[in-house]
């Protein structure tokens, strides 16, 4: 009897419909391992989730997907499991015989508890007072992206991200709110995890992201002072949390096809064309303009160096996570390996990256952490030139007998090199970013609310260009050159933060004192006249000639004091201010280095107030209203130093070596007197929700004023130089935002949801250099936009039996016909005038998402609307009839009496820049996704599986000729790109993977 009394199961621990356990000749009970997945209101997962036995310390989070696994021992298997998330209404669930949990949370739409990062910490959404907007999940997973900015282009109101071009490992220009500044920088301020981050976006694992926050109005970025002039993107990435060791895959695969293509003329077209071309010009009429075409156009061989520089694209990611720890020490450990071939040869970027992250409590009131990152870039290789593809003979030839390329296939044509022979230059283009990060945050027991943080992170950056050219590429003595540069920065911060509730009234304090460096320097070599191509630039020492060489280097610091408070009265009412002093080496000695930018903001909660609490229609309605000053500092480090450079003469007939005017980072003459541009903002914002949210966004209105522009202006050159910074000038930038989340279907299972956001900008520029005068020649004018297009009114072309001599003398048939705008019987450069702006009138992005139990389908529109730029591709110089041009393009003849295109004979003398409409309405991407039912999950012996295939880039609506709106190609010059120096043209892209999610247990 004692035996049955021991073993016996406690009543707490009978399961309905079972017997009872035998007493006697039975093992003991074992633990029970319990899973399940948790997803929010619309069908998704919800990562973070927290899983615990209720009254017990036994618990873990929900993985990415959203499962979760967790171990129950015996004692506690007849208790309640609690899951809980930020936001949402906690959960209660009887354990009994159960082992699986699908749990679908339902948002607090009373509470809006979620934790949003803003500067220096974090604050429930409720409570925030600036223009902070976190971006949505879904835009930083599941997408092929070399770079997370390209993942965020139209998702969020007021951040315009333009793509310059699809090159693999490009960085996109990411603006917010506008356009500040002229000539100082106008990049927003980046911080991962709190600090700094020196690099740039194409060094970040997007799938190491746990979240993205952009501070847009002066109050929330007056916290960073200058640093925060232009917006700040806060990113904060995946850390460990409590529970048993996590190891997640997420990977996809998929090629890439050109979007969209601009062909050139085939052989019959191309010969037509250069015959058109004689009789225009009065030529002999010749089949072809060469020579060296002859033979295959009488042999009928045509190339089409389109296909021959192509090739089938292909981009990977494949990245190996480790999370997991203890109440005590937490960890995050994550590889990543990505790799992207272009659709032209040649091109290609690869990036390896690690990062460890690191959480421990040391004490009851000592908690530290650090994180390590590294990451190569590499985008070596030498590169087929699409320029010289668009423009070469279909006549041409390819290669020599021997095999070997051909330099110039369509000789005695020496423009126009073989579009392949960059393929035979070696060309190392690598970088590397190491990045350590360490903190200490000390909780003192003597006042509760009290934390004093020290943030300390170190990075080095060294980059390496190599490039070579010989005798393969037409360079009969061969060209190197070496690059190679460093930057080392550091920054210090001291925090003391304190928190303290009396009543309905919460106080949030914040102090810092910080200090920045940045130090940077890079060398030069430049030698040719090699005896052979076989060393290359490995004995850059080799060449005959004397090889050139250069260095610089650069120190700019930074140091700052920074006070906050936060105070709300029972989530009602808001209020924030805030003041921060920067002191920057950059500015001259006869100004103060000094600045303090202070910001101030209010919020009202009004659905928080009596009289809306139970209101079953309005879930949230919150007005806000901030105004601050940031500064920019952003110019080169010695902008207040005049540059001198050595300089030779003879003196008595001796060579000596003298001093003459020269430049310190593309500066002439200093400036002493510089100081800081200042831009003044105000922010009205108003929150709403309704039908418990059904129905929620924002919408927001802003007018930021800059002055005293640190602007590069023109001066004599009679004094050496040509330029000089100076404080001048002021530009204005006012726009409006709207932000709208709908559910729109919520019902036996499915969900249909929609996010929309539309954002306008205006930009003008109020004044330049004080006199209330145009910059004509920099394209700047008082009243209208930066970027400004000023050019000649294009009416059509120049009929025959048309006599343009008295308005246009010179002009003939087939040569453009201008608007005579002054009225003086002339066209002259007087008739040029505003036509519009390459900034947009207004963009925006619609995505909606379907979820049917494990399937979900999301489907995201972008569209750009307003913008005017000149076009390249119809600002076409045939140079003699020598160039092939594209199929789109065409031209006039007498016969055809184009009204839009001009005969082969105009060279465009007046340098008129064929603006225009550049809008565009973009399919941005579609995924699919399906997240495997638990039961299955739990069969394989699995923590949690979703597969996907997601297709990015996929069709255009656009009256742009080109080959893509967005971005930025030199077409027409037959000089092509192929050491790698400038922007190469690359085609935009479309890009279709399958991607996979794995988590074991």
């Amino acid at each position: 009897m004692p035996l049955q009394v021991a073993l016996a199961a406690p009543a707490a621990h009978s399961y309905p419909g079972v017997p009872e356990r035998p007493t006697v000749g039975v093992a003991a009970p074992v633990d029970q391992t319990i899973t399940g997945r948790v997803t929010d209101d619309q069908g998704q997962p919800l990562p973070g989730a927290t899983v615990v036995v209720k009254g017990t310390t036994i618990g873990t989070g929900t993985d990415g997907d959203g499962r979760f696994s967790l171990v129950v021992p015996t004692a506690n298997q007849g208790g309640t499991l609690l899951i809980s998330s930020i936001g949402f209404t906690s959960q209660e669930f009887p354990l009994g015989s159960r082992t699986t949990f699908d749990v679908r949370m339902v948002t607090d739409t009373k509470a809006l508890e979620e934790v949003v990062v803003v500067g220096y910490g974090t604050q429930k959404r409720s409570d925030v007072t600036g223009s902070v907007v976190s971006v949505p999940q879904d835009r930083l997973e599941k997408l092929p992206v070399s770079n997370v900015a390209q993942a965020l282009q139209g998702a969020v109101a007021g951040v315009q991200i333009t793509g310059g071009s699809s090159v693999p490992g490009n960085q996109p220009s990411i603006r917010i709110r506008g356009v500040r500044s002229i000539t100082a920088n106008a990049d927003p301020y980046l911080i991962v995890d709190g600090v700094p981050f020196p690099g740039n976006l194409n060094d970040i694992n997007p799938n190491n992201i746990a979240s993205i926050e952009i501070l847009k109005d002066a109050s929330s970025t007056a916290i960073y002072g200058t640093r925060g002039s232009n917006g700040v993107i806060l990113i904060s990435t995946k850390r460990g949390k409590t529970g048993k060791p996590q190891i997640r895959y997420n990977g996809y695969i998929g090629p890439e096809y050109l979007n969209n293509r601009l062909r050139p003329l085939d052989g019959p077209a191309y010969s037509a064309k250069y015959q058109e071309f004689a009789r225009q010009r009065g030529l002999n009429v010749t089949p072809v303009p060469n020579l060296g075409e002859q033979a295959n156009y009488e042999a009928g061989r045509t190339v089409d160096w389109f296909d021959e520089i192509s090739q089938q694209g292909m981009i990977q990611d494949h990245n190996l996570s480790v999370s997991g720890g203890t109440d005590d020490v937490k960890y995050f450990v994550s590889g990543d390996y990505f790799k992207q071939k272009g659709v032209v040869k040649g091109f290609q970027f690869q990036r390896i990256s690690l990062r460890t992250n690191i959480d421990a409590n040391l004490t009851p009131w000592l908690r530290v952490g650090t994180s390590a990152f590294f990451s190569s870039n590499n985008d070596d290789g030498g590169r087929a030139d699409l320029s010289l593809a668009q423009v070469a003979s279909p006549y041409g030839t390819i290669y020599n007998p021997d095999g070997s390329y051909t330099v110039f296939p369509q000789p005695p044509e020496q423009l126009i090199k073989n579009p392949l022979v960059g393929l035979t230059t070696t060309r190392e283009s690598r970088v590397n970013q190491l990045t350590g990060t360490g903190y200490a945050e000390v909780a003192p027991n003597f006042l509760d609310g009290l934390k004093y943080r020290l943030n300390a992170t170190y990075s080095y950056r060294p980059y390496r260009y190599a490039y070579y050219e010989g005798r393969a590429f037409g360079n009969l003595r061969g060209g190197a050159q070496l690059v190679n540069d460093e930057r080392m920065n550091y920054t210090i911060e001291n925090l003391l933060i304190y928190n303290k509730d009396i009543g309905k009234h919460h106080f949030d304090v914040t102090a810092l004192y910080s200090s920045q460096q940045n130090t940077y320097f890079t060398t030069t070599e430049n030698a040719s006249g090699f005896i052979n191509d076989e060393i290359g630039f490995n004995s850059i020492g080799s060449g005959s000639n004397t090889p050139t060489i250069s260095s610089y280097s650069e120190r700019r610091a930074l140091v700052s004091q920074m006070g906050r408070i936060n105070y709300n009265y029972d989530s009602r009412y808001l209020f924030t201010a805030t003041a921060r002093r920067d002191g920057s080496s950059v500015f001259g000695v006869n100004a103060d280095k000094y600045a303090i930018f202070p910001s101030v903001a209010v919020g009202w909660n009004i659905a928080n107030e009596a009289f809306l609490r139970d209101n079953s229609k309005i879930s949230n309605l919150k007005l806000r209203f901030s105004y601050g000053i940031t500064g920019n500092e952003a110019i080169p480090a010695y902008g207040t130093i005049t540059g001198l450079a050595l300089g030779q003469y003879a003196y008595g007939g001796v060579a000596s070596t003298s001093l003459r005017a020269g430049t310190i980072g593309n500066i002439g003459l200093g400036n002493a007197n510089l100081k800081w541009e200042q831009t003044s903002s105000v922010n009205y914002a108003v929150d709403f929700g309704f039908f418990n949210n059904r129905l929620s966004g924002t919408v927001e209105y802003y007018d930021a004023k800059t002055k005293d522009l640190l602007l590069a202006r023109q001066i004599p050159i009679i004094t050496g130089y040509n330029s000089i910074l100076d404080n001048i000038g002021r530009v204005q930038n006012r726009g409006i935002e709207l932000t709208l989340t709908s559910v729109n279907i919520d019902k036996n299972g499915f969900n249909w949801s929609t996010n929309f956001n539309i954002s306008g900008n205006r930009n003008k520029i109020l004044d330049l250099y004080g006199n209330g005068t145009d910059d004509i020649g920099n394209r700047r004018f008082i009243g209208k936009p930066l970027s400004a297009i000023y050019d000649y009114e294009k009416v059509g072309v120049w009929q025959v039996g048309e006599d343009p001599s008295a308005l246009d003398p010179g002009a003939k048939p087939g040569d453009l016909k201008f608007a005579d705008l002054n009225g003086d019987g002339r066209i002259t450069s007087l008739d040029r005038q505003y036509l519009g702006t390459a900034l947009p009138d207004y963009s925006a992005g619609l995505t909606n998402t379907f979820a049917y139990k494990g399937f979900s389908l999301r489907i995201f529109f972008q569209t750009v609307q307003g913008v005017l730029k000149n076009n390249p591709t119809l600002n076409f110089l045939d140079l003699g009839g020598r160039l092939n041009t594209p199929r789109e393009v065409g031209y006039w003849t007498p016969e055809n009496m184009s009204q839009d295109r001009p005969g082969l004979n105009y060279f465009n003398p007046r340098g008129y820049g064929y603006p225009s409409n550049a809008s565009f309405t973009r399919l941005k991407d579609i995924t699919l996704n399906y997240t495997f039912a638990p039961a299955l999950v739990e069969r394989l012996k699995l923590g949690g599986v979703s597969a996907y295939i997601s297709g990015r880039n996929l069709y255009t609506w656009t009256d742009w000729v080109g080959y893509d709106p967005e971005q930025n190609y030199t077409l027409g010059n037959g000089t092509g790109n192929t050491d790698g120096n400038g922007p190469p043209n690359f085609p935009n892209v479309a890009t279709y993977v399958f991607g996979l999610n794995l988590t074991l247990r």
